[in-house]
């Protein structure tokens, strides 16, 4: 018999579900913060679903499957025992956060953020020119479940789509083109939009540093919901209180939480929020996380076809 422990927080039905998926073996569910006197429970589990610290299951000699319920991985790299099987919940955030992408570059485009600022101080006054999506080329880091979400929305915009990706150069529905990671410096001057959905790894780190950002063409804007190591942060302050670059909408930074006293917060045309564009704010994000567990549960246990496993050398989903 095996132990489980989930993570995730259920409904008394989803429970129900889940309980049916782990059969005859022994399923406990952890409903909030996770405190010391669970520890040893999850410690021993040899399935967990959901994100456990990752110290808990550092030194585990009992797990055998990790079903995390983000797409990011990285906290789990180099720590899991060898011989564990990981899956990351890749296919649940794209809705939510390629709208929140979209939402940022209408913001942006439209000065939306600065009538709202001038809405607090009661000031009626005209911004001035803004920006058209129409037409624009958008360079797509990351041509994933979120880049490729995001490059369909863009795409039905009217804009014209380029997604850069590790390996293959098919085509994929919402793309003009796709490219491998060695012709950035060929398209980073081509882009109006940076777009980053980029997870950390030793390949993605910086992979926006002062080389490329002085190849990107002067006026664009830099979209990231990645993870923030993935742009040299001075390089970037510098190059939107240059001007170089129009403006960054940021829901990652590098470091994270951002201090209060950092640079980046008073950096022009910037735009900030703290990593929320996915999580479990959208409804349909929390449904989606819950069928892949829920569905990978049932393969683990029945010896099925499990999906979404990562490449732990690597970081990526295999």
């Amino acid at each position: 018999m095996k132990t489980i422990s989930c993570l995730i927080r259920l409904s008394e039905n989803e429970k129900s579900e889940f309980q049916a998926a782990a059969g005859n073996n022994k399923i406990y569910f952890f409903d909030g913060e996770l405190t010391e006197e669970q520890r040893p429970i999850v410690e021993n589990s040899n399935v967990i679903i959901g994100n456990p610290p990752a110290s808990w299951v550092a030194g585990s000699t009992a797990l055998e499957f990790l079903q995390l319920q983000s797409a990011g991985v990285d906290a789990y790299i180099g720590s899991l025992p060898q011989g564990v099987l990981l899956a990351n919940a890749t296919g649940a955030y794209g809705l939510a956060i390629s709208e929140y992408m979209v939402g940022m570059i209408f913001g942006i485009y439209k000065k939306l953020p600065l009538y709202y600022a001038n809405q607090l101080q009661a000031v009626w006054q005209d911004m001035g020119k803004v920006r058209q999506i129409t037409g624009e080329t958008v360079l797509i880091l990351g041509a994933g479940d979120i880049g490729g979400e995001f490059a369909r929305r863009m795409h039905a915009l009217g804009c014209y789509t380029i997604g850069v990706r590790r390996r293959s150069t098919a085509l994929a529905e919402g793309f003009d083109e796709m490219h491998l990671v060695e012709d950035l410096p060929l398209l980073l001057p081509r882009a109006d939009i940076l777009a980053m959905c980029l997870p950390a790894t030793s390949e993605t780190r910086q992979i926006i540093n002062s080389e490329n950002i002085a190849l990107i063409k002067s006026g664009a804007t830099l979209i990231n919901i990645g993870r923030g190591n993935a742009i040299d942060t001075a390089a970037l302050i510098e190059a939107l209180n240059s001007g170089k670059l129009y403006a960054a909408a940021l829901d990652v930074t590098d470091p994270e939480p951002l201090p209060p006293e950092h640079p980046l917060w008073n950096a022009k045309n910037v735009y900030i929020t703290p990593h929320i564009s996915g999580g479990r704010h959208l409804e349909e994000t929390s449904r989606r996380v819950k069928s892949i567990c829920l569905n990978n549960l049932h393969a683990f246990i029945s010896g099925g076809s499990i999906k979404n496993t990562v490449d732990l050398k690597i970081g990526y989903k295999s």
